[in-house]
């Protein structure tokens, strides 16, 4: 497998490869389409091409949407810092202002939603709606994993041996990031990736560098937990959320178990919609793209989306 960052990740297909350079460091993005921003944020162990399809169909829709590698990812820069929810945030918040525009609909998955939350919490002008998926609030997160020991605890316990130095980053990337495909399909619905899916993501996370900030990411939200950092965020993240929300996730996610990420609406004060995708895992937007969609799309239509 070829591991070179540009040609790892820089598909072809209908959309617009470019650099942006947002709070001090270069990101690439994929964009396809014009009209109202939809800024879309990936999550762990992908790269900007999991939003494929919703570059198509969102653009078909009369949006502009760009998909974005995070920080440590894909194509984008690898600063040795920077790897914390807020950081991302700040990051997030700086390239909608990079792409010129004053706000954004922010659509997240797993990590890439935690990004979205924050945003929602520190930065509330940036964000017009907020579209999550597989992912609770970062507070109800924390809060299921203790409370939850045997159900979300025991499904989070990958992210605690993350927590060891060096180790885990060799792990990840044995027999060309074998690891990655067998994530992918333990926290999917069933037939899910393909073969092509798969080499993909395996040969983004061989790309020099990205296995360490991968990896980064959980290991401050973790340690940070009893920190002043960590307790600072946890104070600001009470803020409650004021942008239009809606929370996408599999019935079938065995990562995050539905039962963990309902409890984020207490945190939303604003119109707020739940919808279970039956068949899918961790990955709806992948694995049932068409359904996806059509939420996705029926929300985006709604002027008043609350339910």
């Amino acid at each position: 497998m070829d591991a070179s960052g540009e040609l790892a990740t820089n598909i072809e297909g209908p959309w617009s490869h470019r650099s942006v350079s947002a709070n001090g460091t270069r990101f690439h993005v994929a964009e396809a389409g014009e009209g109202p921003l939809v800024l879309l944020l990936h999550g762990f162990p992908e790269f900007w091409w999991t939003w494929r399809n919703q570059l198509t169909s969102l653009a078909n829709s009369g949006f502009r949407a760009v998909a974005a590698d995070l920080r440590g990812y894909g194509a984008s820069d690898k600063p040795p810092r920077g790897y914390d929810l807020v950081t991302a945030a700040s990051d997030a918040s700086g390239l909608i202002r990079a792409l010129g525009e004053a706000n954004a609909i922010v659509v997240g998955h797993d990590w890439g939603g935690l990004v979205a939350w924050t945003m929602g919490a520190y930065f509330p002008k940036m964000v017009r709606r907020l579209a999550i998926v597989s992912v609770p609030h970062p507070l109800r997160l924390r809060s299921a994993v203790l409370t939850d020991p045997l159900g979300q605890g025991k499904r989070s316990g990958y992210a605690l041996g993350f927590q060891l130095p060096r180790l885990p980053e060799r792990r990840l990337l044995e027999g060309n990031a074998r690891r990655v495909g067998r994530m992918l399909r333990d926290w999917s619905g069933p037939g899910w990736p393909d073969a092509e899916t798969e080499r993909r993501y395996r040969m983004a996370m061989l790309v020099p560098s990205v296995a360490h900030s991968a990896l980064e990411y959980h290991r401050w939200f973790v340690r940070s937990r009893l920190r002043p950092d960590g307790l600072r965020y946890a104070r600001h993240m009470r803020e409650p959320i004021q942008a239009p929300t809606l929370q996408l996730h599999g019935a079938l996610d065995t990562c995050v178990l539905p039962r963990s990420a309902r409890g984020s609406s207490r945190h939303v004060e604003a119109p707020y919609r739940w919808h279970l995708i039956e068949g899918a895992g961790h990955f709806p937007h992948e694995e049932l793209p068409e359904r996806f969609d059509a939420e996705l799309g029926g929300w985006l239509a709604d002027p008043e989306p609350e339910r």
